[in-house]
């Protein structure tokens, strides 16, 4: 089975999902990840976007993830670029992974681009011409809960990572420059408080949470 996730930038698909990346992969999934923006200068030294690319290869070896896709738009900057862009690159990685599951943003987070990306994403996997079984949203620290309060982020899935949480902790602390020590939600302690209240709303240690979109079943 083929699993994506659409990050619109570097450590999202650890935040939202890093448990459920090593829980598929210890299942003998392919996981891939699709990468919708980059770092550019003069907002972001060479020296911090050649340090990101090392931070991206080292959670790709933690996590297991089996291949990375770029597509190269510039970081919080992608409402100067044509829908149409967006949605034919998004549905082009949709089109060589055909996922049987795909994770995208949630529509209401504070950060524009993961709005926009979560809309492109749903364009790009109309099941007009591919068939993704699963499609579900998940939530990033420090932005799905300082989002819209019209489009709150109410989890209806969980997955139990009670065996891999120290993987999906141990691949953000892989994403060196996104870290800060606690309240900061980008921490360590955060990240592992939350998935600890997902896991209590499930029965279980630890959990991830997401928003079913959409399923098609046999039964």
């Amino acid at each position: 089975m083929n699993v994506l996730i659409i990050a619109p930038h570097p450590d999202d698909e650890v935040l939202g999902c890093g448990g459920t990346i090593r829980n598929n992969i210890k299942l003998g999934n392919k996981v891939f990840v699709c990468i919708v923006t980059k770092a550019y200068t003069p907002q972001w030294t060479e020296e911090f976007i050649i340090n990101r690319q090392k931070e991206i290869e080292n959670c790709r070896k933690i996590l297991g993830i089996e291949k990375y896709f770029f597509l190269d738009f510039p970081t919080v900057m992608i409402d100067t670029i044509p829908q149409k862009d967006l949605n034919a690159k998004i549905y082009k990685v949709l089109d060589e992974v055909k996922p049987d599951i795909l994770y995208i943003p949630h529509k209401g987070d504070l950060n524009r681009d993961h709005r926009l990306v979560f809309e492109a994403s749903l364009v790009a996997a109309r099941p007009l011409k591919l068939k993704v079984k699963r499609v579900l949203s998940y939530e990033v620290l420090s932005e799905t809960e300082w989002g819209q309060p019209i489009e709150p982020f109410f989890p209806n899935v969980y997955v139990d990572i009670s065996e891999t949480i120290d993987s999906k902790i141990d691949a953000l602390n892989a994403y060196k420059s996104e870290l800060k020590p606690a309240p900061y939600p980008r921490s360590p302690e955060i990240i592992k408080a939350l998935a600890r209240k997902r896991g209590s709303e499930a029965g279980v240690n630890f959990a991830e949470g997401f928003m079913m979109i959409r399923e098609i079943s046999n039964i």
